[in-house]
């Protein structure tokens, strides 16, 4: 965190008693002595989360109809991918044509100026945390799945032919379903002592039968994925940042392979015209040496693509609104005010006297 304390000690021996805290457009190797900031642009960190699905298809895939009168099982392995959501997340980045420099002068008031680390004004005269981002969740992968070999008898891995091992795999799955059967209705030769010990078998015999019908059923394995990346916005209106293919998934947004995924920024309500009078001219130009804020457009921001929206929100944007300033007054040797500003969009967050 930058703590910058422009203190009267660089200036001793000035003798102006009326000296203000000024402030001035920054111009690179001009502005030498004071502390350069800067107003932000809002920016988005976008974080998509896909769900990748594999379906490989059973070993016996081709008996499963003859033996366990099973219809539409996978008969080739696909890969496929859907977006369960998108989150955005504002910040703020430096605006390179709204810099300036509050000089160091005598007998002002020597605020404490907090800037992000690239330069960003936090406040004035107060303590401000650096703005964080939230942590990107993890991927999930897809949960294992149990080899059906480590449940196959003896006879059926000795089998002669995949028919064979098809006939001989669909009996084991009925012998274990009528065991099941006969543990729940209290008919089964050795019967468990307790409710917990008839869960546990009960249980096991289910992971066999599972198991083995996979060998007919195949297997579907789901994992999520998480994407982020940023994106800037120098205008108004809809702009493709990603698209989306449900082959292969989040693809470049000139891929053509996948469907573009669109930001839309939209104004919510114009800002209040500014007044060019006499006398605003007269009160501005005794305001110029003050300090310079964003006064951010709010905006309705919206992710979609032609046939969902993924998510959308509200939210004052910076580059979009208009730079007004804070009397140098409020600065000056007698006073104490104390200024936030949010980071995301440059605007006034808290003043306090």
């Amino acid at each position: 965190m930058k703590h910058i304390l422009l203190t009267t000690l660089l200036a001793l021996g000035a003798n102006s008693a009326l000296a203000q805290t000024e402030v001035a457009p920054f111009v690179p190797g001009s502005t030498l002595d004071g502390v350069n900031y800067f107003m932000p642009r809002t920016a988005f960190r976008i974080v998509v989360e896909t769900e990748k699905t594999v379906v490989t298809p059973g070993e016996l895939n081709k008996y499963a109809f003859r033996y366990l009168r099973l219809n539409d099982v996978p008969v080739e392995s696909t890969t496929s991918y859907a977006i369960k959501s998108i989150k955005l997340e504002p910040y703020g980045i430096i605006d390179n044509k709204k810099a300036y420099n509050i000089k160091l002068k005598s007998k002002t008031v020597a605020p404490f100026v907090t800037l992000t680390h690239d330069g960003i004004l936090l406040s004035i005269n107060k303590e401000a945390q650096q703005p964080t981002q939230s942590a990107i969740p993890a991927d999930v992968p897809a949960p294992s799945h149990v080899n059906p070999r480590d449940f196959m008898s003896p006879e059926v891995l000795a089998a002669g032919s995949t028919a064979k091992m098809a006939e001989l795999t669909a009996q084991e799955i009925y012998d274990i379903r009528e065991s099941r059967n006969a543990l729940v209705r209290g008919e089964a030769d050795n019967l468990p002592k307790d409710g917990a010990q008839l869960q546990i078998m009960l249980n096991q015999l289910d992971k066999q039968s599972s198991a083995l019908e996979q060998l007919f059923k195949g297997t579907t394995s789901v994992s999520t994925h998480y994407t982020s990346f940023n994106v800037v916005p120098e205008a108004e209106g809809e702009t493709i940042i990603m698209r989306f293919s449900q082959k292969v998934g989040i693809v470049d947004s000139d891929d053509l392979s996948g469907e573009p995924i669109y930001l839309t920024i939209s104004p919510l309500a114009p800002l209040p015209a500014r007044v060019e009078d006499a006398a605003t001219d007269k009160k501005k130009k005794q305001m110029d040496k003050g300090i310079y804020y964003n006064v951010p457009a709010r905006e309705a921001i919206k992710i979609h693509d032609a046939r969902n929206t993924y998510t959308q929100l509200e939210y004052p944007m910076g580059q979009f609104g208009t730079v007004e300033i804070l009397s140098d007054l409020l600065f000056n040797k007698n006073a104490t005010t104390k200024v936030s500003f949010f980071p995301e969009n440059g605007g006034i967050e808290k003043i306090d006297q």
